[in-house]
């Protein structure tokens, strides 16, 4: 049968108990220069002894004990183990099983390691039989502790038995601990504690045990250290106190239950005759034993509660602790926060308070929001937070901004109240839009022009149309971060239109772990002021057979997730796709799509290619036919390549990419695998134009840090844009710069851009 919990707890704590004895004699031991090893170890506390030492273990397997507690003493000895530095000069333990008649399981001198005295008591095997104790103990008299040493090294016998033998315990005992044995009782199942007490030595309280609770070991522990000659002295804070003591076990009573009618006969009478007979029963009864015992009572190293912000307490020891903190905390041993909400944004966040959402749903969301707070928000925090919950309507419960301070804000969060009813998640985002960041009259007057945030937490689906209002709000240059349950991500996405700014969750236990996620969305949007730059970007993806259908397709998803996090349209960024393998291919040009939207569905429809790579020809392509004004590039527009690719067909990259870097277009260069890094590097130009990823699978992992290069190259200190680079005229016109702009001098050629041959207009 499988052990139970408190079996478990006895067999450590006794463990530690035995061990606390042990350890006495350990010390005794050593000479002043000899190691010794008396350590608190974060599993449980446990002392090691490095001292030359011989136990041997006698574990009753009789039909009484049962195999299920049989497998229960074995585990005691396996825990004890752990507490013994076993080695042939130090520890050396060996077992001894009996019932019937006792059976060496292996010699003190069989195995030379933990790991081996461990895995050899697992696979130690029930008897079964009859408990004679008695037979064992004098086969322990009469071989000695088998591959043991001499006498001058102390001889431990530890006893796992009920106590109930067949057989005289006492005398074999008796001889055994006169010889300078060491004997320990631990009782297993009930025991019978008399019989344990005559086999144990003196003193009992030290040398009998049943310990179910493991601070008591513990404690039993530390009263041992501080009688040492080692420890003298109490440990600050602690005291030594006599405590009572619980002893536990099941007998079976015989009980007399009355007299009944029952026919008898004799010699002297002829016949049967009736007469009174006694009737008894047999009862199990449960009983306790009490005695008193010695303990240190210490203060547990978790008691002033230090882990702040609903981190866990675990006790390392008297002084020592450590705090599981939650997500989010951490950022010293005591969980204070590790994120910081370092952006300058008006925030606002939109429950759901709405009964599709559940009360349940709503307390989730409240907690998840209590707790994001206590993580990011400071005294020093740039960002103006506001609250607002909506079901049929919207109610502000803390207008952005106005809290004082963090505990405030959390208070006022406390104070919020399920309210039910519909879900208008459509209706709220309008009013929320309208009225949610209106300054109070006594700043009506200042021009708050920080980036306006608004974080949705739902999992209802919407009972109002969401599409208008969220456009509405995004066309008043607000950002939509939505939180909410997975199947809700469509719903979600139409609201943000932009699926990098959505977070959803499988299991609502989750929600709490998406706290980084939120913290570095809200912060991306005070990135803007890069991401909402003129900005022509083109990728150019390698379709070869090196990189291969899979990997293509992951490079492809990549390019989907980075461009959605740019502002597409003509006034802002423009997308260009052009695929490669021998030859290139423009998969859509830079003016072909202006949103997000339909530049997502075109990148679904991109094919793979195959063939042998030529990254030279696909950036000469890059120059010659997309990043020019008739395929939608912009003049005075910052422009960047992005090439992906494994390295292989990169060798006639170099002299192209130069090119456009000469003409003013950074070159972004993304290897993935085994790529060849001198070739690609030689293409980027320099480090900082250069990513090195171990395999596709890491591109997740690289998204924002691509998305920063590109950001870090639009706004580092630099001259302003040549209008003349690259080239903005067509067929051989000659651009040149005048007054902040420029003019094409054309050659048999006419218009702005030199783009009307003059014979055609001629007739």
């Amino acid at each position: 049968s499988a052990p139970s919990l408190s079996y478990f707890a006895f067999c450590f704590s006794a463990s530690l108990f035995i061990f606390t004895a042990l350890s006495s004699l350990c010390l005794q031991q050593l000479h002043v220069n000899q190691e010794t090893i008396v350590k608190i170890s974060a599993a449980g506390q446990l002392m090691q002894c490095s001292a030359a030492i011989d136990v041997l273990f006698l574990l009753d397997g009789s039909y009484s004990i049962g195999k299920g507690s049989f497998e229960r003493s074995k585990h005691f000895a396996i825990t004890l183990c752990n507490a013994l530095d076993i080695n042939p000069d130090r520890v050396r333990v060996g077992v001894l099983q009996y019932s019937s008649t006792p059976r060496l399981e292996f010699p003190l001198d069989s195995f030379l390691t933990k790991e081996e005295v461990k895995e050899q008591i697992k696979k130690t095997t029930f008897k079964g039989g009859s408990t004679e104790t008695g037979l064992a103990l004098k086969y322990v008299l009469r071989k000695g502790f088998p591959g043991g040493r001499n006498s001058s090294i102390p001889q431990i016998l530890i006893i796992l038995s009920d106590g109930k033998s067949q057989g005289n315990v006492f005398q074999p005992a008796k001889r055994l601990k006169d010889s300078g044995i060491t004997v320990f009782a631990v009782g297993v199942k009930f025991p019978r504690w008399e019989e344990l007490h005559k086999l144990a030595s003196e003193p009992s309280e030290q040398h009998v045990l049943f310990a179910e609770h493991v601070d008591d070991a513990v404690n039993g522990l530390y009263t041992t250290l501080t009688n040492s000659t080692v420890c003298n002295a109490v440990s600050p804070g602690c005291k030594i106190e006599s405590q009572t003591c619980e002893r536990k076990t099941l007998e079976s009573v015989k009980e007399f239950r009355g007299n009944y009618m029952c026919w008898k006969g004799s010699k002297r009478h002829k016949s049967p005759f009736t007469s009174l007979c006694p009737f008894y029963t047999w009862k199990r009864v449960y009983t306790k034993h009490q005695a008193r015992c010695y303990r240190t009572i210490c203060p547990d190293s978790c008691d002033s509660q230090p882990c702040e912000f609903g981190g866990t307490c675990v006790s390392e020891g008297l002084d020592a602790y450590r705090c599981i903190c939650p997500v989010g905390f951490g950022g010293d041993t005591n969980c204070a926060p590790k994120l910081s909400l370092d952006c300058s944004v008006d925030l606002l966040f939109l429950v759901d308070s709405s009964s599709n959402s559940t009360l349940e749903g709503f307390l989730r969301h409240k907690a998840f929001l209590k707790r994001f707070i206590q993580a990011v928000l400071s005294t020093d925090t740039p960002a103006h937070v506001g609250v607002a919950q909506y079901s049929n309507d919207v109610k502000m419960e803390v207008k952005v901004g106005e809290y004082s301070d963090v505990s405030d804000l959390l208070n006022s969060i406390d104070a919020m109240n399920f309210r039910g009813g519909s879900t208008r998640t459509g209706k709220a985002l309008r009013y929320i839009t309208q009225f949610g960041f209106k300054s109070s009259p006594v700043f009506a007057d200042i021009q708050d022009d920080l980036p306006r945030v608004v974080v949705l937490i739902t999992n209802s689906k919407s009972q109002d149309s969401v599409i208008s209002p969220a456009k509405y709000a995004r066309d008043r240059e607000f950002f939509l971060i939505a939180v909410g349950s997975d199947f809700l991500k469509e719903e979600l996405n139409d609201i943000t239109a932009n699926p990098q700014r959505t977070i959803t969750y499988f299991n609502p236990q989750n929600l709490i772990s998406k706290i980084p996620d939120l913290r570095t969305k809200i912060c991306s949007v005070d990135n803007q002021g890069c991401l909402s730059q003129s900005l022509d970007l083109v990728f150019a993806l390698d379709a070869s057979a090196g990189v291969g259908r899979d990997g293509f397709f992951q490079l492809r998803d990549f390019v989907k997730r980075v461009s959605v996090q740019f502002d597409i349209n003509r006034d802002v960024t423009q997308v260009g796709l052009v695929t490669y393998g021998s030859r290139p291919h423009t998969a859509f040009a830079l003016d072909t799509h202006d949103s997000g939207f339909s530049l997502l569905q075109a990148m679904d429809q991109v094919p793979y290619i195959g063939g042998l790579a030529s990254t030279g020809s696909a950036l000469l392509h890059i120059y010659d036919d997309v990043m020019t004004i008739q395929k939608g590039a912009r003049p005075g527009v910052n422009k960047a390549v992005v090439v992906m690719t494994d390295g292989a067909g990169a060798a006639d990259a170099t002299v192209p990419a130069q090119k456009l870097r000469d003409n003013g277009i950074a070159v972004f260069v993304i290897g993935i695998g085994d790529a060849q890094r001198d070739s690609l590097l030689r293409i980027a130009g320099s480090e900082k134009y250069f990513l090195s990823l171990p395999s596709y699978e890491d591109l997740k992992n690289f998204e924002d840090i691509l998305v920063q290069k590109v950001c870090d190259v639009e706004t580092e200190a630099k001259n302003p844009v040549n209008l003349c680079k690259p080239n903005p005229c067509m067929n051989d016109g000659m651009c040149i710069l005048r007054n902040g702009s420029y003019r094409c001098e054309c050659k048999d050629w006419e218009g702005p851009h030199c783009e009307y041959s003059k014979c055609v207009l001629n007739k």
